[in-house]
């Protein structure tokens, strides 16, 4: 598997206010060394999707609430 991104590190240090802060994009790759037929690369790439808890968040932004205590 080989994960990458695209980010602007000007915002997420803080020294440019018109850049945004996290990735635009992100990019996965996966290298299989296998000889299974397409279909069940196909189905095993459809399920990954469906059922992975990281891809799910990041594909469907999630509701987000922030509270303070003092």
């Amino acid at each position: 598997v080989q994960a990458e991104g695209d980010l602007d590190f000007r915002g997420t240090l803080g020294v440019a206010r018109e850049a945004p802060v996290g990735f635009r994009a992100i990019r996965l790759s996966f290298d299989l060394d296998t000889d299974e037929p397409q279909e069940r690369i196909d189905s095993l790439l459809k399920l990954t999707e469906r059922y992975c808890v990281v891809f799910q968040t990041i594909s469907n932004k999630p509701e987000l609430t922030v509270s303070v205590k003092r």
